[in-house]
């Protein structure tokens, strides 16, 4: 798929690895429409597009919310005529042991507002913008790619019960869906990130970045930047689908 004026929605737009997004594919001649909680950072991502020349516009979304989401992709339709593509960034975390415990005394347990908290916002909210952006797009016939934002933590990690689960469970409608979509122009792809620098990880301790850094066999954090070409990959690769994609410095081997 070519980019240019493709609309292209990005959960989590405002900052982070969206805002990354944003702007590498509006250096592509994409239009990004990008949903997020905080509207100032969502402004400041949009004129950032804006200086690219291209059109990208806020809305304003919890996508836990299904009247919200539905809302938010209705009005991307009305405001741009198309939809060709959908990155689920959003994504929180919730770190916790499941259990703690000493000499046979439980001390604390993961609690299930945690619980819920990551797997609403990460998994139902990713399930409920992909429903969305597959409806509009069928609806006006526009092919394209649902990409999922997944993290090499699916596979277990010790204090991410939650998050570890959420990011699995994004693989598998991945895969779901690109069985499902395919006969109406649609892939699906996700992406496995490491650790990335982004501005959230940078603020942490110097000692804890540098042992962070210490385990990355390439010896560096990811940039931003990288994860945003992955996600142009996706959408511009017209045979990959179902897939995903690590990226992340060789540390799961």
């Amino acid at each position: 798929m070519n980019l240019q004026d493709k609309v292209i929605v990005i959960t989590g737009g405002g900052q982070g690895l969206g805002r990354a997004m944003a702007l590498y594919l509006a250096e592509k001649g994409a239009k990004p429409a990008l949903i997020d909680m905080n509207p100032e950072a969502l402004d400041e991502t949009v004129g950032l597009c804006l200086e690219k020349g291209v059109e990208a516009r806020a809305y304003v979304a919890n996508i836990t919310d299904e009247a919200a989401v539905e809302e938010a992709f209705s009005k991307i339709v009305e405001d741009f005529g198309a939809l060709h593509g959908l990155v689920n960034n959003a994504g929180v975390t919730r770190d916790a042991m499941f259990i703690k415990a000493k000499d046979g005394e439980v001390s604390k347990r993961m609690s299930l507002d945690n619980w819920k908290m990551v797997i609403d916002v990460n998994l139902t909210g990713t399930f409920l913008c992909a429903r969305e952006a597959a409806t509009k797009m069928i609806e006006t016939g526009s092919e394209g790619a649902i990409i999922q934002i997944s993290s090499i933590s699916r596979e277990g990690n010790m204090g991410q019960t939650n998050y570890s689960a959420s990011k699995a469970g994004v693989v598998a409608l991945t895969t779901t869906w690109a069985k499902e979509l395919a006969r109406y122009g649609i892939r699906t792809g996700a992406i496995a990130p490491g650790f990335i620098g982004t501005d959230m990880v940078m603020g942490m301790k110097p000692e804890a970045l540098e042992m962070m850094t210490k385990a990355i066999p390439s010896k560096r954090l990811g940039k931003p930047e990288e994860i945003a070409q992955a996600v142009a990959f996706i959408l511009e690769n017209d045979y990959f689908s179902g897939r995903v994609i690590e990226v992340d410095g060789a540390l799961r081997l």
